[in-house]
């Protein structure tokens, strides 16, 4: 296996989300955290930089800045409303 491969997080993207960034998949490298990830998720989207969106490392909503592992589940989450 091509190391460069391995090193990719897939991120999951969904509702209005994966509508503006054009696609529900983004293969992406170079993330350790979840504060770095945001930077180069915006860089790469820049339609994605005015919405506030919550980012779940392994199915878990973080708030603060997250580890990011290899083989990790990332999605990014389109923001929520109701009651």
């Amino acid at each position: 296996m091509n190391d460069k491969v391995a090193e990719q997080l897939q991120i999951l993207l969904f509702g209005q989300l994966a509508q503006l960034a054009g696609t529900d998949r983004v293969m992406i490298s170079g993330v350790r955290d979840t504060q770095s990830l945001r930077k180069d998720i915006n860089a790469l989207y820049p339609a994605l930089q005015h919405i506030e969106y919550a980012i779940a490392v392994e199915k878990k909503i973080v708030n603060e800045n997250t580890a990011i592992n290899i083989g990790n589940t990332i999605a990014l989450l389109p923001p929520f409303s109701g009651g």
